[in-house]
């Protein structure tokens, strides 16, 4: 092999190498900041392909907030809930100022860390709302300036050709 050609296939190589260990560190670095998503049924008894979570993992966690299971610290922020699906269900303990949608009988999705488990300290809480929602003020907006048009004969014939 001539010295062109090797210092060809050292560049491709090196290069190649270079490559390979930066993808895998990427895929590293992604794997440890990615959270995973879980109802309350998936965090007892494990997801269908057999994953559980391990205590000391981040998550999120989805659900309906448990009737009667909302504890509130009188003298913190500290709020303790039970988050449920359609099987058992699961402890979320937060501290800060909870979202204005947030009741009992809602849907949530709780983001934090699985401290045992069915329990999960969270660092942040979303209340979940209906898509059709829409604030009073809005709709009523929206009714005065959509009024339904009417339509003459006329006016339907010629937009259709």
């Amino acid at each position: 092999m001539n010295p062109r050609r090797k210092k060809r296939l050292t560049l491709v190589l090196a290069l190649v190498v270079g490559l390979g260990a930066t993808i895998g560190l990427l895929l590293y670095a992604l794997n440890q900041n990615m959270d995973l998503f879980y109802t309350p049924t998936e965090l007892v008894n494990g997801k269908a392909d057999g994953t559980k979570p391990q205590v000391g993992q981040r998550l999120r966690i989805g659900g309906m907030v448990v009737e009667g299971t909302v504890v509130r610290d009188p003298k913190s922020l500290q709020v303790s809930f039970d988050v449920a699906d359609v099987g058992p269900s699961v402890t979320v303990k937060y501290n800060g100022i909870l979202p204005d949608l947030f009741r009992e009988g809602q849907g949530i999705v709780a983001q934090g860390e699985l401290v045992d488990e069915t329990t999960i300290v969270a660092s942040e809480v979303l209340a979940k709302h209906d898509e059709e929602y829409m604030p009073p003020e809005v709709a009523e907006a929206m009714q005065k300036t959509h009024e339904p048009l009417q339509y003459t004969d006329k006016q339907l014939q010629g937009s259709a050709q």
